[in-house]
């Protein structure tokens, strides 16, 4: 039986299921030597105990477990009940015995801090810090036994019982401990990050100092003193206006006073001080680590420890081969509208799909890495060479603002050019890469026949998805995820070396259309109408027939009726059994046919496709319906092309009239050309590699169902959780840990990592680098973002996370975290489009220029900024959304 009560020196981070988090890192540090004020942790053999002597709290957690997050009165109500109830309970003899024994070891005269510990808190993937309550300045017998009582009760604060509702914590299964320190007074005290907690940095050690007690910093009730120490320099020094402190009362209790102004605005800690404590913060983290949160005080000069616990609030950083070097990470997910996280499986398959840093075509890459279950692309390498510093950010600019700026911030810095020794044989092998590329590029814009492009960009796909198919159908166990692996390990490069020339003629005749409309026009107002139905784009194709199944629907109103409350399991089964279902399927089943493997996400192999859930179409099938007339979707294209010949038409008429006219107009013709005939190309290597992944797919569930015959796997989806190689490592018997338990602990941690927001850029000292925009002509309170698609629209806001529940209403604005094809069948629902996430060049900001709907993207939040049916204003010509008063017609 544990004891119930544990001195610090008997005590380390094995004890933290008695003592909890806060007890087992004093007693940790304690037993490490660090200068920690001595003391004990009333264990929680002692809580469990107590509560064990009531007859009412079971039903009082009955209560609590009934609630959700939200509902902020109940958790109220039902908490003071707890608190109230607890508080009256009476300690049994052998408890208040135990604590008052170790008191009077301890030493009966001297005031003690009284701190709750939970058994869930200061883990390195959660923190309960300010969760529960802290009593300070205890003196006495009856004012420690009545403080750790207190303690006990304050598991159940308002703010406790929430945030162990949101963060999935059993209220029955997190104990509490109460740690009885003794009292240091200091003269300065404060918090010592031993990283920067705001901008991420590794390297950084952050002090936090003011005057008195630090319990008034934590609690925010003062001003403090910032200083922060790096190769233990001195680089900056913050120096605040410290108008009060809190000092202990010699009765017990504390008192918050006034600090002398002479004072206020003197540096708290001298400089000898702040290096001394840095190097103490760089020791414990040493000691365990991680990076580390720890208060701290100075009494008598003397520098005492009163708590550490880890940052949770890091993102985490990629493993690196190399970590002597200065690195810079690009989020992949910024890069293909797609910033969830991803589950191992699919991490393995980008790692290997990548073509560079790969020591043979099976390997994972080195230059994408992940990391928080995100992917992040290394480009520092390349940067090393001065022409891709200038060309790297111009072409992601067109992905997005904020990344491009960041990385010129990043390339500017001296660190990164002293480091920059450049490796020639990663600029031999980009040159061989591109190249070749950019001569078949300006070949096919001077002077090629590009009215085949689509025709053999269709060509290309459908003989090389066929030939996958053919190859992968007779293997089976090992040799066919072998056959994966090495597929996967050359696709995207054979897309590139074969399919890039295509849309890379319609960026650059993009740029300069508009160049040149600019130089000889002085203007390039009717450019934007060029995007408009480019022929051959397979996602607005697939909007498209997605917009004739809706039509077929419409004729049998059963069928209809059945869409507004069908259901996954039984879906097709159902739909049968109602007037016009077997004709409907047919035409469901021929758009499944042609693009059942594309879905929200679909970069992720392990997201469900649409022939998988094919429910997930219903929402916009009866927006189509709803929303658009019979055939309105092909009239609107149609339009939309008639629109480009005539803006086409118009361009090269006014050009007619200016000097040298007939050479102008012929170009602007040949480019204009060149355009129509190949940007509708640009989601080709994407629908190719998505048909793969559904390829892919189907072939490695159908080795995963072999394996929970064997009862190697539970459920099928637990192949989800394991990279390539460790599949084939099962299907050939040589792994030989748990693989239940990897996949649980896998589980769990992808779990933690949805919580996570990836950052855009950060560098491998873990600092976050922040992109700035450009200044923006906006209204005061706008949000700002990237201007993608041109007009200035007002309407109502939706706001939809994933499309799968979207309900857009005619008129209605869509707001979105990122779109990507799976989202495609939205846009003719839509009045105009703002994301999160995304740049010119990015698949929601094609599409809507194509579709003529104004559009702003990288607006940061915006989905929990606005609200659903707010009236807005959406400038897809300068980049902004502002949030209006209702119009006045209302």
């Amino acid at each position: 039986m544990t004891a119930y009560v544990l001195s610090f020196d008997e005590i380390d981070k094995a004890s933290l299921p008695y003592v909890g988090g806060k007890g087992a890192n004093l007693g940790e540090m304690t037993k490490a030597g660090f200068p920690v004020p001595t003391g004990f942790c009333v264990t929680t053999a002692g809580y469990r105990s107590f509560i064990q002597k009531s007859g009412e709290i079971d039903r009082l957690f009955g209560l609590l477990e009934q609630l959700e997050p939200d509902q902020l009165d109940a958790i109220r109500n039902i908490g003071k009940q707890i608190r109230d109830h607890m508080e009256s309970l009476p300690m049994s003899d052998n408890i208040r015995s135990a604590i008052i024994d170790a008191w009077k070891k301890a030493g009966e005269k001297a005031a003690y801090a009284v701190r709750s510990s939970a058994t869930a808190e200061d883990l390195p993937t959660a923190s309960f810090a300010g969760q529960q309550d802290t009593y300070l300045n205890v003196i006495g017998e009856e004012q420690l036994l009545d403080a750790v009582q207190k303690c006990w009760a304050s598991l159940f604060t308002d703010r406790a019982i929430s945030y162990r509702m949101k963060n999935g914590f059993n209220h029955r299964s997190v104990f509490l401990s109460v740690v009885v320190q003794k009292m240091v007074f200091p003269e300065i005290s404060g918090i010592l990050f031993t990283a920067d907690p705001i901008s991420g940095h590794r390297k950084t050690i952050s002090i936090d100092a003011s005057y008195g007690l630090g319990e008034a910093l934590v609690s925010g009730i003062v001003s403090a003193d910032l200083y922060q120490v790096r190769s233990g320099n001195i680089i900056k020094k913050q120096i605040a206006e410290k108008k009060v402190a809190i000092y202990a009362l010699s009765e017990g209790g504390t008192i918050t006073q006034e600090v002398p102004e002479d004072k206020q605005k003197e540096q708290a800690l001298s400089d000898e001080k702040i290096i001394e404590l840095a190097k103490l913060g760089d020791q414990i983290e040493q000691h365990y680590g991680s990076e580390q949160d720890i208060e701290w005080g100075l009494a008598d000069g003397e520098l005492f420890i009163l708590q550490s616990r880890p940052i949770t609030s890091l993102y985490p950083l990629p493993t690196m081969i190399d970590d002597s070097k200065l690195q810079v990470f690009l989020s992949f997910g910024h890069q293909q509208m797609m910033t969830e996280a991803m589950k191992p499986l699919a991490l393995s398959f980008w790692r290997t799909i990548a073509p560079f840093g790969k020591r043979h075509i099976t390997a994972e890459s080195d230059v994408m890495v992940d990391a928080g279950g995100h992917l992040f692309v290394n480009p520092t390498s390349l940067l090393y060479w001065k022409p891709a510093r200038k060309i790297v950010p111009k072409v992601v600019s067109n992905v997005d603002e904020l990344i491009s700026n960041a990385l010129m911030q990043f390339t500017e810095r001296e660190r990164f050019q002293k480091e920059a020794v450049l490796d020639k044989q990663v600029i031999k092998k980009a040159r061989q890469l591109v190249l070749p590329i950019i001569r078949n590029t300006m070949q096919s814009i001077l002077y090629r026949d590009t009215s085949r492009s689509v025709a053999h960009c269709d060509e290309y796909m459908e003989t090389m998805v066929q030939k996958s198919r053919e190859e992968i159908t007779p293997l089976s166990g090992a040799k066919r995820i072998k056959w994966i692996q090495a597929r996967a390990g050359k696709l995207l490069l054979t897309l590139v070396q074969n399919l890039l020339t295509y849309p890379l003629s319609g960026v650059i005749t993009s740029k300069l259309i508009s160049y040149l409309s600019k130089r000889w026009l002085g203007d390039d107002k009717e450019v934007h109408l060029l995007n408009k139905s480019l022929p051959g784009n397979v996602t607005s194709e697939m909007g498209l027939a997605l917009g004739d199944l809706a039509d077929q629907a419409r004729k049998y109103p059963k069928v209809i009726e059945y869409l507004q409350n069908a259901k996954e399991a039984t879906f097709y089964q159902e739909l049968s059994q109602v007037e016009g279902g077997e004709e409907f399927h047919k035409e469901f089943e021929r758009f499944i046919s042609q693009y059942g493997m594309r879905c929200p996400g679909e970069i992720d192999i392990t997201k469900p496709r649409w022939h998988e859930i094919p429910t997930m179409l219903v929402p916009s099938l009866l927006s189509h319906i709803q929303n658009l007339k019979p055939g309105e979707h092909r009239e609107k294209f149609e339009q939309g092309r008639i629109e480009a010949e005539q803006a086409a038409q118009s361009l090269l008429q006014r050009l007619q009239q200016t000097r040298g006219g007939m050479w102008k107009q012929k170009w602007m013709s040949r480019l204009i050309t060149v355009y129509r005939n190949r940007m509708g190309t640009r989601e080709h290597p994407k629908f190719i590699l998505v048909r793969h992944l559904d390829l892919f797919k189907r072939a490695i569930l159908e080795e995963a169902d072999q394996l929970v015959k064997q009862r190697i796997f539970q459920h099928r989806d637990d192949i989800f959780y394991l990279k390539l190689n460790e599949i084939i490592e099962i299907l050939e018997n040589r792994y030989t840990a748990n693989i239940q338990e990897l996949i649980d602990l896998r589980k769990k941690e992808f779990e933690r990592y949805q919580k996570l927001t990836p950052p855009r850029v950060m560098t491998s000292e873990g600092e976050v680098i922040t992109g700035r925009r450009r200044d923006v002509q906006a209204p005061a309170g706008a949000l700002i973002g990237t201007p993608v698609s041109s007009g200035v629209v007002e309407g109502y806001a939706k706001v939809v996370l994933s499309p799968e529940t979207a309900d857009l209403q005619p008129g209605e604005i869509l707001i979105a975290p990122f779109t990507d094809p799976g989202w495609t069948t939205l846009f003719h629902s839509s009045k105009a489009l703002v994301m999160e996430v995304g740049g010119l060049m990015t698949h929601g900001a094609v599409v809507a220029r194509e579709y003529g709907i104004p559009a702003v993207a990288g607006v940061d939040d915006v989905t929990k900024k606005i609200k659903n049916g707010q009236y807005i204003r959406v400038d897809g010509n300068e980049g902004y959304v502002q949030i209006l008063d209702q119009p006045k017609s209302e």
